[in-house]
């Protein structure tokens, strides 16, 4: 491809040498320059392309953009200044794979909680409606039943790009899309063309990246802003951050809620631990997930349904047949009358809402035992936040390592325990070992009560000191369990 159709919407500051000249590959990593490489020098949070710019020279790249002009150009080879590296990158990823976002219908969900749930129920429902589908989101990314592993929960532009060509190739009509706030902060997804945006709610997390909460709300904000008019905005009334989202959105705006005043509307009827009975719309359905949060999901993907013209009696059907996202509220068997549960709640108001969930159902004689830690190199702020609510919520809380990174997870434990109040301390015991803690979870669980595993989920590994260690919650609570037998 030429590089001026690269730069096709990239806003250029100046241009040195010629743009008629051929593009074979476009990278913002110099350890990938190929010969007759388009390179962009992108200014990251730790390092700078601007200073590989002779490294990717040297291995032929045809091509430099960038925000700082070298202080030596070479002779031959193009440079092209731009205001936005990473914006810029975006574009030309887009370019590069012939804007394939425009050749599928692109839903993107943004929000603290719940995006991966209704993206994962979306690509189900569509897929039982008879359409053929993928998906990019934190658990994996697939092209109806091929699956593809997932490393950030909004990737790389060319590698969304490319993904969003193969399932152009593929006649995907519908492509659902995790969109992360670093996504949108680093222009992740400039370029692209969604056909809808869905905003799930707005909670403490990230802060270690954003900084303020009011820097976080009004990244996740610019998603909502870029909408096209021909695209709807789908937002969650129940969430005082709802209607912020589409101020100024010249997207087509609907609403969904279970509480306030919405378009559309739903009721949990009755539930257990097996899933629960709703009214939505004023039709009833049964649906394998538990929980409000996520009847507030289902309500999204239904009303995302709707908003796409599909028949909602076949909708609601779809979603009946569903089963429950990996690692949200999975109950595991271990052959044992104890009632284990995996979640990913990693967040204080995802932790608050699975443990009230489960209070909600529970008979109140059982003992509810929670084990869960906290991420290193992350927001630490949410620590003491998560220990109160544990401890609050819980008969019995274990605190212990999640995936501590480069940080102590004694440390780590530490900050948790400082937010448990006084009234509870007795509550609650500290292991690092996230086996040792499950383990001793099971052994103190008697026949009926439950235990809660938080933090982890759907991962199958610790990030420990830069290592990644084979790690299973449901694997091992299914080991402990079946020991105790």
């Amino acid at each position: 491809m030429q590089l001026k159709e690269l730069l096709f919407g990239v806003s250029i500051e100046s241009v040195f040498g010629t743009t008629s000249v051929s593009i074979d590959h476009v990278t913002a990593d110099s350890r990938q320059v190929e010969p007759n490489a388009l390179f962009v020098a992108i200014r990251g949070e730790f390092h700078d392309g601007h200073k590989h710019i002779d490294d990717a020279v040297k291995k032929g790249a045809t091509a430099i953009l960038y925000e700082e002009l070298p202080k030596k150009q070479v002779e031959g080879i193009t440079y092209v200044q731009t205001f936005q590296s990473r914006s810029a990158y975006a574009v030309i990823a887009s370019n590069y794979h012939n804007r394939p976002s425009a050749k599928l219908s692109l839903i993107g969900v943004t929000g603290t909680n719940g995006k991966t749930s209704i993206v994962q129920l979306l690509f189900e429902v569509f897929q039982h409606l008879g359409y053929s589908v993928g998906k990019l989101s934190t658990i994996a990314n697939a092209i109806n039943e091929h699956h593809y592993p997932a490393t950030h929960t909004t990737p790389d532009p060319m590698e969304i790009n490319s993904f969003l060509a193969k399932m152009v190739e593929a006649s995907v009509s519908y492509c659902f899309m995790e969109v992360s706030s670093h996504g949108i902060d680093q222009h992740r997804i400039e370029g692209l063309h969604f056909r809808g945006g869905i905003f799930t709610n707005l909670t403490h997390d990230h802060l270690d990246y954003h900084k303020t909460f009011e820097s976080y709300r009004d990244t996740k904000k610019k998603f909502f802003d870029k909408l096209p008019t021909t695209a709807f905005a789908l937002s969650n009334h129940d969430d005082k951050n709802g209607k912020y989202m589409l101020q100024n959105c010249i997207a087509k705006q609907h609403s969904y809620a279970l509480k306030n005043t919405a378009e559309f509307k739903a009721k949990i009827l009755e539930h257990d631990f097996s899933g629960m009975q709703l009214r939505i719309d004023g039709k009833e359905t049964w649906v394998a997930l538990v929980g409000d949060f996520n009847a507030a999901n289902i309500l999204a993907v239904y009303a995302c349904t709707q908003l796409l013209g599909e028949n909602a009696d076949q909708s609601l059907s779809a979603l009946s047949a569903v089963e429950p996202v990996s690692g949200r509220f999975n109950v595991v068997s271990g052959g044992h009358p104890i009632r284990a549960i995996v979640d990913y709640a990693h967040t204080p108001d995802a932790l608050n809402h699975v443990l009230k969930t489960i209070n909600k159902i529970r008979t109140g004689n059982e003992m509810l035992i929670t084990v869960f830690g906290c991420g290193g190199g992350r927001d630490k702020a949410k620590r003491p936040l998560m220990g109160r609510i544990a401890s609050t919520l819980s008969d019995k809380v274990i605190f212990t390592s999640d995936n501590p990174r480069n940080e102590d997870p004694e440390k780590i434990i530490e900050q948790i325990e400082s937010g448990v109040p006084a009234e509870h301390f007795k509550k609650y015991i500290s292991i690092s070992s996230r086996s040792q803690a499950i383990k001793t979870a099971c052994q103190l669980a008697h026949r009926g009560d439950i235990i809660l595993v938080a933090g982890k989920g759907h991962e199958t590994y610790q990030d420990i000191k830069g290592e990644r260690l084979e790690f299973d919650d449901a694997k091992e609570l299914k080991q402990h369990l079946q020991n105790k037998n």
